[in-house]
């Protein structure tokens, strides 16, 4: 069974906090989305192996370590997930960016598929998904099908706030992707809003209503 970590972090809890204000404008929401997800990409990445390498200081030669085994990549999903994508880049550079867009068919309120753009070698990366807000998993859930159906095998997703509803469904649905969440919230409300939540993560990160 997938592991999943909902984050006990001061400094996430204090930053989830501040950006749940309705009052914090876009700039700032903006960049603290950012700085929630450099800080959950770090616990994200705790368990990546390292290997052994030979080094010279200004002083001496030494063995330290560094990153081994498969390449990174972040694949967020259109349009929220692209506010975590820099804070992410920032504690692994290196890392290859994919993007997956999805739109919600209005009859029948299934997520569908209109944009979808991966590394070369994806399927030979460990990918984190990541989006803000995992309300019914109905994106989630499809955008990690999306990889797995292109080859991807390691897959970790990354989210802000969760309702119960939605992690429920990716255990269902990917028993085999670890979930690490921000904040784990109460439940979704007849608009399928998380509550208690921060709205819509899409709208304050670009200001759009």
């Amino acid at each position: 069974m997938a592991k999943i970590q909902v984050m006990d972090h001061p400094l996430i809890q204090h930053k989830i906090n501040h950006i749940r204000k309705e009052d914090v404008g876009s700039k700032e929401f903006r960049e603290v989305v950012g700085e929630i997800a450099a800080l959950m990409c770090y616990e994200a990445s705790r368990d990546l192996k390292l290997k052994d390498v030979k080094i010279k200081t200004p002083i001496c030669e030494m063995v330290g370590k560094e990153l081994s085994g498969k390449k990174l990549a972040v694949v967020p999903i259109l349009r929220a997930g692209l506010g975590m994508v820099d804070g992410i880049l920032k504690m692994i550079p290196a890392a290859k960016v994919g993007h997956i867009g999805l739109y919600r068919d209005p009859e029948t309120f299934k997520p569908m598929e209109y944009y979808c753009k991966l590394p070369a070698d994806c399927d030979e990366r460990e990918v984190f998904v990541v989006d803000p807000m995992l309300a019914t998993g109905g994106s989630s859930v499809a955008a990690i099908q999306m990889l797995k159906d292109r080859g991807v095998k390691a897959i970790r997703f990354l989210c802000i706030i969760a309702s119960p509803e939605g992690v429920e469904r990716m255990q269902q649905a990917h028993s085999d992707v670890d979930l690490y969440i921000g904040a784990l919230d109460d439940h979704l409300n007849e608009h399928k809003y998380i509550v208690p939540g921060l709205g819509d993560a899409g709208d304050r990160i670009f200001g759009t209503k």
